[in-house]
């Protein structure tokens, strides 16, 4: 989508970090913007952040875990803009601790936000792309997407998900012209650390404990992380290329490298048996 001027963009998970940066490079672009969050305090200071840069905006309170939910989101992004272009499914939560460890609590919340809030973003959105001719959907991974780490379990499957649902997904719009990408950023200063703060009760009582050695590490390097700015700044550049992947991290390459390595080890074993 070469053209962004007067496009209309739903941004989830929208009232902070990396999405309120996707939100705010749309709005400079020219976009409209809908922030979409389970936050409802926090929309209206992230709504007047957008206003504050000569942006379009307008906040709407959303759990993405709920397809009744987004279904009615869905209905007051037309009733305020009367169309939808581009949805960037952002919304995401994180538990930290062994995978072995994980609650079915744990399991139902993480897959629960990242990847059926994404399947529900689509389900609710994508009819009114399609009724423009096209559009773009941008789906938030994570580098947890394309290679592993201990610790990150739960966090990394759903991330793993995004990523098979995003490539699936642009094959099956590309007829359509709907592109798609998938974002993978690396450490992003972000308040995803403190996610349990909207986990809901149901989901509580079998939360696992983050273990203390883990957040001693990761929270000065989400707190030194990357600017959401910049997230956006990529993500923007990615709709206008429809760019099947995005990453914001060189230093993550290393990673990705060696699991695809690892990969094309077991086809060369395969060949010589």
């Amino acid at each position: 989508m070469k053209d962004l001027t007067d496009k209309v963009a739903v941004v989830t998970g929208g009232a902070s970090g990396v999405g309120l940066g996707i939100a705010k490079a749309l709005a400079r672009a020219g976009v409209k913007v809908a922030l979409l969050d389970l936050e409802e305090r926090a929309l209206a200071p992230a709504e007047a952040s957008v206003r504050d840069i000569g942006g379009d905006v307008v906040g709407i309170p959303a759990d993405v875990s709920s397809r009744y939910s987004l279904d009615a989101a869905a209905q007051r992004v037309i009733e305020n803009y009367g169309r939808v272009d581009i949805l960037c499914n952002n919304a995401g939560v994180v538990v930290l601790g062994a995978l072995a460890e994980a609650s079915a609590e744990d399991w139902r919340w993480v897959m629960g936000v990242n990847l059926m809030g994404a399947v529900n973003g689509v389900a609710a959105f994508l009819p009114h792309i399609r009724a423009q001719g096209g559009g773009h959907i941008v789906n938030t991974a994570s580098t947890q997407g394309l290679s592993a780490a201990p610790g990150l379990g739960v966090y990394t499957a759903s991330k793993y998900a995004v990523v098979a649902y995003s490539e699936t997904l642009r094959l099956e719009l590309a007829p359509e012209h709907v592109g798609v990408s998938v974002v993978c950023p690396g450490v992003v200063n972000t308040k995803i650390l403190e996610a349990a703060r909207n986990r809901p009760a149901e989901l509580a009582s079998g939360a696992s404990a983050p273990p203390t050695a883990m957040l001693d590490v990761l929270k000065p390097a989400v707190a030194q992380g990357l600017d959401p700015a910049r997230v956006g700044e990529l993500v923007l550049r990615g709709i206008r290329e429809d760019a099947a992947y995005i990453v914001t991290h060189a230093d993550t390459r290393g990673a990705f490298t060696a699991r695809a390595k690892a990969i094309e080890e077991a086809y060369d074993a395969l060949a010589r048996s």
